[in-house]
């Protein structure tokens, strides 16, 4: 195949390629948030656009594999049903900062979230935050 066609498919094949090193980082786990391509990605649990920074959660299993979520009650309902190896998991809270699973607090959100499960998170240590287990358990999903 020549021409342009074969062009097109060369161009995606080398940006395919570049994403997943980029990504796997030679091969690693990522230990940190992979970017996310807001209103692009869907949510792993409920299949909508992941769109709102402030409720966004991300999973890194032990096999590597990535998986975004719109809200923070989407991701504790997708661990709560499939019990995944979990590598890293991040909760994302005001600006631009990802907040650690071991580090994380939920306190009630000032307005609406995606699915409605009205939890923003925090640094565990803000005054009033329930904790990761308190919040999973009462979602019926502790593990």
């Amino acid at each position: 195949m020549t021409g342009p066609r074969a062009l097109a498919l060369a161009v995606v094949a080398g940006i395919v390629t570049l994403v997943v090193v980029v990504l796997r980082g030679s091969g690693g786990i990522p230990d940190r948030p992979v970017p996310v391509a807001w209103d692009r990605e869907v949510c792993g649990h409920c299949q909508m656009h992941v769109g709102e920074p402030r409720h966004a959660v991300q999973l890194v299993t032990t096999d590597g594999a990535v998986t975004n979520f719109d809200d923070v009650g989407c991701a504790l309902r997708y661990l709560a049903e499939r019990a995944p190896a979990i590598h890293r998991l991040w909760f994302h809270g005001e600006g631009d900062a990802w907040i650690a699973a071991d580090e994380v607090g939920f306190v009630p959100s000032a307005g609406p979230t995606p699915m409605g499960s009205n939890l923003a998170a925090v640094e565990a240590s803000t005054p009033g935050a329930r904790t990761l287990a308190d919040v999973r358990a009462g979602l019926g999903g502790a593990r």
